[in-house]
């Protein structure tokens, strides 16, 4: 049976049994190597930034330059994404992204950060044309389950970074390891086209939409669209705030984990990518058990409170680390800071998209993730001029836990979504 017609256009099909399993599929293996670019820096940084005499804080602008590319993409992306396709879009970003890495080899610090810029494209294209297929395809009492899944494959990209770059690093070279990873992407991009199936069908009132006519005017203007998406159900825009203030401790701890190991720890390379690694595979399972505990809870909200409390603790404990720690205590805060620190995206863009009218759940996914990815562009930043400044890692390690407390207030009062099929 066809979508329903509303004044606002067509409402999405009612998603047949298990036809939402192919698209989480290629959504997943697409939202893993987006996430597996983004970490391309943070795991190789060291060994890149030692032949080239750059200094380690260098990483912090890296990572904040492939957030900024991310964000170009959801401020000025959102119809261009529409139009070619959710998983088109999101494999054409990959391939670009996998050749951005030759930029690496130059040793200027501009070319690492056009590089860094360039492999956050597809991370930016994720969110929007997940939660646009994801929607469409799940069914409403499972989606902060099936959006977490959706959501799992960034610390799963994580996983694999850390575990397999610096191995191939230490024995054959930084240079080897970036022609692995892009080969890797390039790859599982193709591959994702055997699943694309019907997920990529536009709805048939924004297919028969004319192009406008300032197409320049109408590119300006998506920035705005977004964000004023927000204003059109109360809660979105305290639910986006609140994620902009927990991403600044999921954003240090995958900037700044390794080289804190390495510098201020002491840890080998290898062992400190293990335990990034180690940190990543929580995360992936945080955010399937906090997607499985919001839905059988019928909310995202008190998850979304646990984990803000969590993450400021692991920040806190972090802040005390030093080299009389051992390695398992390292880990099992590591194990922490994955679960608490990162499970929670994937129940946030579940919330807001089901407080979303449903035919702006695009707008309004690229306006919340807009403000959460000012939070993981402005966080390294800061930290970087934290630690460059007073050469202290704890003190930039308590201050982020004191802004990702700051999220909480934004979450009192918020009740359970409205039931939308």
């Amino acid at each position: 049976m066809g979508g329903i017609v509303t004044g606002a256009g067509i409402s999405p099909p009612s998603p047949r049994p298990l036809a939402w399993v192919a698209p989480v599929a290629a959504i997943l293996v697409l939202q893993t190597m987006a996430a597996f670019l983004t970490r391309v820096m943070p795991t190789v940084a060291p060994a890149l930034f030692a032949e080239f005499g750059w200094a380690n804080g260098l990483v912090g602008y890296a990572v904040a330059a492939t957030t900024a590319g991310s964000m170009l993409v959801l401020l000025f992306g959102a119809r261009t994404i529409h139009r070619v396709g959710s998983i088109r879009s999101m494999q054409l970003a990959l391939g670009v992204g996998a050749l951005g890495m030759v930029l690496l080899f130059a040793p200027l610090p501009g070319a690492a950060m056009l590089a860094s810029a360039v492999m956050g494209l597809a991370h930016g294209v994720a969110t929007p044309a997940g939660s646009d297929i994801l929607q469409r395809f799940t069914p409403r009492n499972q989606r902060n389950l099936v959006f977490s899944i959706k959501q799992a494959g960034v610390p799963l990209g994580g996983v694999l970074a850390g575990a397999l770059l610096p191995f191939i690093v230490e024995r054959v070279g930084w240079r080897s390891a970036l022609a692995a990873a892009a080969g890797m992407v390039a790859c599982f991009a193709a591959l994702t086209g055997l699943l694309r199936g019907q997920s990529d069908r536009t709805d048939d009132d924004e297919k028969s939409r004319p192009r406008p006519s300032n197409r320049l005017a109408a590119l300006l203007a998506q920035p705005a669209q977004s964000l004023a998406s927000l204003s059109s159900e109360p809660t979105l825009w305290r639910l986006s705030v609140a994620g902009a203030l927990l991403a600044t401790a999921q954003s240090c701890w995958l900037a700044f984990s390794v080289a804190f190991l390495v510098t201020e720890i002491g840890l080998p390379l290898t062992v400190a990518g293990l335990v990034f690694a180690v940190m990543q595979a929580s995360g992936v399972v945080g955010r399937i058990a906090l997607g499985w505990i919001s839905d059988r809870i019928g909310s995202g909200i008190p998850t979304l409170q646990a984990a803000a409390l969590a993450s400021a603790a692991t920040m806190v404990l972090l802040a005390l680390a030093d080299r009389q720690w051992p390695v398992w205590a390292l880990t099992l805060l590591a194990i922490a800071g994955g679960i608490s620190a990162s499970g929670w995206n994937g129940v946030q863009i579940a919330e807001i998209a089901a407080r979303s009218p449903p035919s702006l759940v695009r707008l309004t996914a690229a306006g919340s993730t807009i403000l959460i990815f000012l939070g993981n562009i402005i966080a390294p930043a800061l930290f970087t001029l934290c630690v460059t400044l007073s050469g202290r890692y704890d003190l930039a390690f308590a201050i982020v836990a004191i802004i990702n407390l700051a999220s909480l207030p934004c979450l009192l009062g918020l009740g359970r979504p409205p039931l939308r099929d």
